[in-house]
């Protein structure tokens, strides 16, 4: 390691702490975790080296506490704070905090996080750069609608009120007529400030038939970037991905090339750092594409671009932090087969998806089966708790072809056994199984259009 890291501290929990402790293992890395008073028993913090406490359950008093985290750094002599992906994974001020102490942060410089974190001036930066974006409007702080109605008949309806500070599908609301703008954008406005401190939204054209793929980037900080391909999640539901897929099924080889040159392209501009994902909305009617929002951090969903490239995402993050030459090349990069991911969650579809907590009585994951990948923070005997995202695990199935990855997917989730709660492996198969998702026709409405057949 070119810093000679020696401590990795990991502010995060569940399946992403325990992926990113494997791969700083194997880098020869030390680990600790943090945790909250609900997940002193928690997978993550049994695999750690060392285990800190930082707080109550609720991730306003534990994960979401700086001064806790930093404490515990200072605590266990880490080097090195990895955030993973959700809690303060994209907040500038802690990555500013972590390198005020004298840490190295894991991730992008505050300054790309701040300035592809605000959804509105990351179109800014966008269209700038030359990406395609969808016709939208200014920000509208909270408590300042002035002149909304006019900006929507200039954007267009249908069209989306989204939260300018919103992430994972949060704070998007869908708007199909003038009349309902002003009250729907008041609401979206008063949940956004208080889920991230920041009422202000903006709207954003509305794409009926769409695709959403993403494009996985990694820059060197100096202004250079290369991708390592796309994913498709177009399977949502709330606007929250639950299958991912790569290559996209559903673009042609000409649109990836121009995706992949666009993602690059602002990346570059912005002078990334690291693991990012530049996500876009593709329209299934015309092919067109258009930038939705970067995400400056690593995704849930990197384990498909880990199979198809045979890169350990994790392990480049841990790399290039240490100050390590990466060596990566664009033309040395290739996808190799089809990948596939579902994400196993303690939820009821039949009931609009709503968490289901409660105790692991029983959990059975795959195990054994050719080309298959489980990451999970989760034991048998374990609590899916009420405080934090419901997920069991990621299944990810590798095949030489879309073919060969949806069946290892399916005899993947045939081994799926959950007791103590409802969740969501009947839904996922059937999915995966559906006509229409071997065909790839898989937009945005595919959950919707599809309910009756997928719940059962």
């Amino acid at each position: 390691m070119g810093r000679a890291l020696q401590k990795l501290l990991i502010a995060n929990r569940g399946e992403i702490a325990c992926r990113i402790i494997r791969s700083a293992r194997a880098l020869g890395l030390a680990t600790v975790a943090v945790h909250s008073d609900a997940d002193a028993g928690a997978l993550h913090v049994a695999l750690a080296d060392e285990a800190v406490p930082i707080g109550p359950a609720k991730p306003s008093e534990s994960y979401l506490k700086i001064d806790n985290i930093l404490g515990a750094a200072r605590a266990t002599g880490a080097d090195a704070v990895h955030p993973g992906y959700g809690f303060l994974a994209e907040n500038e001020g802690f990555a500013r905090a972590v390198a005020e102490a004298g840490l190295v942060w894991v991730g992008p410089t505050p300054e790309s996080i701040e300035a592809m974190g605000d959804k509105a001036r990351a179109r800014a930066l966008a269209e700038a750069s030359g990406v395609p974006v969808l016709p939208g409007s200014r920000r509208f702080p909270e408590g300042d609608l002035d002149g909304i109605e006019a900006a929507g008949d200039t954007v267009g309806f249908p069209l989306l009120v989204k939260a300018s500070g919103g992430g994972g599908g949060i704070g998007m609301r869908v708007v199909d007529a003038p009349a309902e703008l002003r009250k729907v954008a008041e609401s979206t406005q008063g949940m956004a400030a208080r889920s991230f401190g920041d009422g202000a939204v903006f709207l954003e054209r509305y794409v009926r038939s769409a695709r959403h793929v993403e494009v996985q980037v990694f820059g060197l900080g100096d202004g250079s970037a290369v991708h390592l391909f796309e994913r498709e999640c177009s399977v949502q539901r709330r606007f929250q991905k639950i299958v991912e897929e790569s290559p996209s099924p559903g673009i042609s080889a000409a649109t990836r090339d121009r995706m992949t040159a666009a993602a690059v392209a602002l990346a570059e501009a912005v002078h990334y750092r690291g693991a990012g994902t530049i996500e876009f909305v593709v329209d299934d009617d015309t092919g067109e594409f258009f930038f939705l929002e970067m995400n400056t951090r690593i995704q849930v969903e990197h384990p498909v671009t880990e199979a198809v490239t045979g890169r350990d995402l994790v392990a480049l993050q841990l790399r290039l932090a240490a100050g390590e030459a990466v060596d990566l090349r664009q033309e040395e990069i290739r996808q190799s087969g089809h990948a596939i991911e579902c994400r196993l969650y303690a939820e009821n579809p039949a009931k609009m998806f709503l968490p289901q907590p409660g105790t692991l009585t029983r959990l059975v994951l795959p195990e054994g089966l050719e080309g298959i990948r489980v990451d999970t923070g989760v034991r048998q005997g374990d609590t899916v708790t009420p405080f934090y995202d419901p997920m069991i695990a990621k299944i990810i199935a590798h095949g030489p072809d879309r073919a060969a990855a949806i069946a290892r997917m399916l005899a993947a989730l045939g081994q799926v056994e959950v007791e103590g709660l409802v969740a969501n492996a009947p839904f996922l198969a059937r999915t995966v199984d559906h006509p229409a998702f071997r065909e790839g026709r898989t937009t945005t409405g595919f959950v919707d259009t599809h309910k009756a057949a997928l719940i059962g």
